[in-house]
């Protein structure tokens, strides 16, 4: 059931990012024409974000489904300049008329960076949270505290890890899964002590299912990479396999699948202080991966076992000067070629059947994935920061 009360208005961090531009351009087909979308940005990303506003309010503006263009109409996607790591300061002059009108907070800032530094990832992960947080339970008629996490709230978890799951002891990979662990934990409490919020965590998130359109190549595209600075040496790729890799899941999700799956459930009653993960319920495992990446680039692979786990290799790519970019390979990646975690999707796929919204099978898309890298060369690595 969608939700009957309209909000004035929506606060939203994390735009232009990844997610948060085309999850803006969903709420925007969602509420009504009168509801303006107003998005915090860091002033670095200004002009960046001010070409993708344009883009949308032009669209809405002119779309004919909405009444026929009305150039006098004011933008629905506004900008306000800010940085979540200053509390009430980083709204700047606004924060009170911001916060007075918000009914709905989406908050997907974040440092989207396996080798984050702790003190960044404890700055903008954590503390930002935290300070989005306060900023919500300002808002005199919140509805609804909308929070994108992340599956790796997990960590190193042994076994199956589900929507009721947060802290089972794990360890973690890098400072990016514990301090997206940390600020999951601070909403949940939260969320304890009443706030009304939803929590969604994607799994690696690579480009859309339709297009492979992306706006960078991290997780998984580090397999592409390696595999294409080897196209040219004769006889087949190598590829590291760390025990036995058909033991080891890759849980990957299309963008379009994961933006579609927020703006439907973040419309529903129902889905009020549910936790949701927004992953494959049928991952490929790390060999499949491989194989599917293999054949869209057309080239045999050959698996080298390496003895000792991702440890070493993580290791030696990150002391040996050169090394990492010479093999296009991020050193935090080598970890999730034998991650120990499963996740499951049973909530969440309840409450989208019927809706038309569903995770597409990764060898439904893996060829238009490799087909916008090969097209698309100088997509970058590196995060929204």
């Amino acid at each position: 059931m969608m939700a009957e009360a309209t909000p004035e208005s929506v606060f939203l961090t994390g735009f232009p990012g990844f997610l948060g531009s085309e999850l803006v351009a969903r709420l925007l087909d969602r509420y009504p024409e009168d509801v303006p979308i107003r998005c915090l940005v860091q002033p670095k990303y200004r002009e960046a974000a001010q070409r993708r506003a344009d883009d949308l309010n032009s669209r809405y503006r002119n779309s004919s489904t909405r009444g026929g263009a009305d150039s006098s109409a004011p933008p629905r996607v506004e900008l306000y300049e800010g940085d979540i790591t200053e509390s009430d300061r980083g709204h700047g002059g606004d924060y009170d008329d911001l916060q007075r009108d918000a009914a709905e907070v989406y908050h997907l800032a974040a440092v989207y960076d396996l080798g984050v530094s702790r003190e960044v990832g404890m700055a903008v992960n954590v503390g930002g949270t935290r300070n989005v947080l306060d900023f919500a339970e300002g808002c005199p008629d919140l509805r609804r505290f909308q929070y994108v996490s992340t599956c790796y709230v997990s960590g190193r978890h042994d076994g199956t890890f589900t929507h009721r799951d947060l802290d089972v002891g794990q360890s973690f990979n890098n400072h990016y899964e514990e301090t997206k662990f940390l600020a999951e934990v601070a909403v949940q409490r939260r969320m304890d002590e009443g706030l009304p919020a939803t929590i969604y965590r994607p799994a690696i998130t690579v480009g859309d299912s339709r297009t492979g359109r992306t706006q960078k190549y991290d997780g998984p595209y580090n397999v592409l990479r390696l595999l294409r600075r080897q196209a040219s040496l004769p006889g087949p790729s190598v590829v590291p396999t760390y025990g036995d890799p058909n033991d080891f899941e890759v849980n990957v999700v299309p963008q379009d699948f994961v933006v579609d799956a927020i703006a439907t459930l973040s419309g529903m009653e129902t889905s009020a202080a549910e936790v949701y993960q927004i992953c494959d319920p049928n991952p490929p495992t790390v060999a499949e991966m491989t194989r599917s990446f293999a054949a869209a680039l057309g080239q045999r692979v050959v698996r080298v076992p390496v003895p000792g786990g991702p440890g070493p290799t993580r290791w030696t790519l990150e002391n040996a000067p050169g090394l990492a970019s010479a093999l296009g390979v991020e050193p935090a990646v080598v970890d999730y070629f034998a991650h120990p975690t499963s996740y499951t999707a049973s909530n969440a796929t309840r409450a989208l059947r019927g809706t038309g919204v569903a995770c597409p099978p990764f060898g439904s898309y893996v060829d238009r994935l490799v087909a916008f890298f090969h097209e698309h060369p100088d997509v970058s690595a590196d995060p929204m920061a």
